[in-house]
Parts: structure tokens; sequence; C-alpha cells
């Protein structure tokens, strides 16, 4: 009888309650009193998972698309900047740590909020990408980032890393 109850129950209901495998909640909490049960707007992301054998230079081209493609014009600047001026430079180790950090976390603000400091990073965020992408975000040379680079850089021959 109570497994019949369990299957008919949606996945997120197993998910809240902690019954499934996935004990993982993923959503968005809004501003209802949590005892209303309509706090939660579930919205299903699939989990992240690294990519060991994928080639350097198709996930270089993910990982730039991923970076421009964020859901929220801050990061879409942030990122998308951040990835012109590094992603050609970086190690694979590097690039697994870069695409952990953009796709791993189920909500946007909260890289965004880690980039510019607002909030401290989790240690398991924690990284050298993520020390240069605070770094970026700090804008020390004040550069005016107010829109998305244009996608021609990608066909001029690399300029070697100061």
């Amino acid at each position: 009888m109570a497994a019949a109850r369990l299957c008919s129950l949606p996945l997120w209901a197993l998910c809240r309650r902690g019954l499934g495998p996935l004990t993982l909640q993923r959503g968005y909490r809004g501003d209802s009193p949590s005892e209303s049960g309509k706090d939660l707007l579930e919205i299903p992301l699939p989990p992240w998972q690294e990519r060991p054998d994928e080639p350097l230079e198709t996930k270089r081209a993910r990982l730039l698309y991923e970076s421009r493609k964020r859901g929220m014009l801050e990061n879409c600047l942030l990122l998308s900047l951040f990835a012109k001026e590094n992603l050609q430079h970086m190690s694979e180790h590097q690039l697994n740590l870069y695409d952990r950090l953009i796709n791993e976390p189920s909500n946007d603000w909260d890289i965004y909020y880690w980039a510019t400091e607002a909030k401290p990073t989790p240690v398991e965020f924690e990284s050298e990408v993520m020390a240069k992408l605070r770094d970026f975000a700090k804008n020390k040379n004040r550069e005016q980032r107010l829109r998305q680079p244009d996608l021609e850089y990608l066909f001029e021959p690399p300029r070697s890393q100061q």
C-alpha cells in the first residue's frame, strides 16, 4: 500500500520528503510562509556531470556558449567577457573547474554573488578559477562592460597571455 502511494507521487514530492534516491532539493524559495506549502517553485535540473572524454576544443566551445547564455544579464556579461579573456589560456584542469563552477550550482545568482564577493564562496567551489573570476569581476582597469563580446574574436589569432 505504501509503495503504491509512493509511485503515485510526483518526483518532486519524493525529493522534497527525502524518500527517494534523489534527496537534493533544487528550486526557488519565494516569499510565502514555509508552512503554506506554496513557497517552493520546483525547477527540475539535471545534475552536473563531468565530461572527462570531451575534447578540449569542444569543451572550450561549449563553455563559451554556456558562459554567454546564462539567463540573467549580469552573469551573461560577466562570464562571457571572462570566457573571452581566459578560456583559450586555461589548462584542462582549469576548464574542468570552470565547467563545474558555472554548471553545478542551480542558482546563477550564487555564482554572481561569489564572483562579486557579496557572499562567501563555498569550499567546494573555491579554486584558482574562482579566484580569477573574482579578480576579473573587480574590473581593476575600469573597462566598460556593457555588452557581451562579439564573436569575431574567435577567428583572430590568439594573443599571448600577459
